[in-house]
């Protein structure tokens, strides 16, 4: 494997891991706050369609990200009315929002598929003109790409040194507990939902806007359930979630790299690397109990009704 060759899979897994990245940061918040959300596929492919169109309508990228992260907080909270205001089970709701962003998503990207846009802008790596033009090509990224580690470190500091993320902690632990504290559980998960779906917006804009620049049915291919997978191999941390997402999609870019390079196994095969080594990660590290679960992940909260 050359030099170029590495670089290639490195700057592919770093524009496929973004959007990967946003949605799972927002799926961490939510869960820390004892909400499993099910439905990210959906979110993601009605938050991806709707931006996408608008940037097709009114050649903004930049306009087309904003619809994208509106719609992702909007998905989400009919999701938080389901499982907040409504009690429903968590798992149910969230399978029933996925098939509803199924065909949501179908409705509003039916007029796009197929269509040109002007996706967000790229800016080369600073330091990377140094380099000859056949590496330092690789190295040309849009804004969110820029934004997305500081986007991680920043909820891990409002997670672990805010009081804000103290609350939403405690509520994920024991939501009786944070109430007889004095803080209103409903609305700390509404919060919670509410930024997690901005950020799933987020990731949505970055793979339609940004990455593929341009619109199918189901394109975004089983990330939102990858990204509940990583939100577990991250331990809800978000500063390990950078590890994951880059793994993922690293593993991704290698067998598509793989694949073009002529190797006589089944492409079909090939296609599982990501998914395998998901399962495998999730087998060695999901037995450690250092970090677990919240508590109430997944509960629905009765109140003091």
């Amino acid at each position: 494997m050359t030099l170029l060759s590495v670089l290639g899979v490195l700057s592919s897994a770093i524009f496929s891991g973004t959007s990967l990245l946003y949605t799972t940061l927002g799926e961490i918040i939510g869960q820390r706050s004892g909400i499993v959300n099910l439905g990210l596929e959906g979110v993601m492919l009605v938050s991806a369609s709707a931006g996408f169109a608008v940037t097709a309508i009114t050649d903004n990228p930049y306009l087309g990200v904003l619809v994208s992260i509106i719609a992702g907080g909007l998905m989400n909270m009919i999701l938080g009315f389901l499982v907040i205001s409504r009690r429903a089970n968590q798992l149910a709701s969230g399978l029933a929002l996925m098939f509803f962003g199924f065909g949501l998503s179908a409705w509003i990207g039916r007029s796009y598929v197929g269509a040109k846009i002007k996706g967000l802008p790229r800016f080369p790596l600073p330091g990377s003109s140094n380099l000859p033009v056949l590496y330092s090509s690789l190295f040309n990224f849009d804004l969110l790409i820029y934004l997305v580690i500081p986007m991680a470190i920043l909820i891990w500091w409002l997670l672990f040194r805010t009081r804000w993320g103290l609350g939403l902690r405690a509520v994920g632990e024991n939501a009786d507990t944070a109430f007889a504290s004095g803080r209103n559980p409903l609305l700390i998960r509404y919060q919670a939902l509410f930024a997690g779906g901005l950020l799933t917006g987020l990731g949505a804009a970055h793979l339609s806007i940004a990455y593929t620049m341009n619109w199918m049915e189901y394109m975004t291919a089983g990330r939102g359930f990858i990204a509940v997978a990583l939100v577990i191999f991250s331990k809800w941390n978000p500063l390990r979630a950078i590890v994951g997402a880059l793994l993922f999609s690293g593993a991704v870019a290698f067998q598509l790299l793989l694949q073009s390079s002529g190797i006589q196994v089944s492409p079909f095969l090939l296609d599982t690397i990501p998914y395998v080594l998901t399962i495998l990660v999730l087998i060695v590290w999901g037995g450690t109990r250092r970090h677990t679960a919240p508590a109430s992940l997944g509960r629905v909260y009765q109140g003091t009704e």
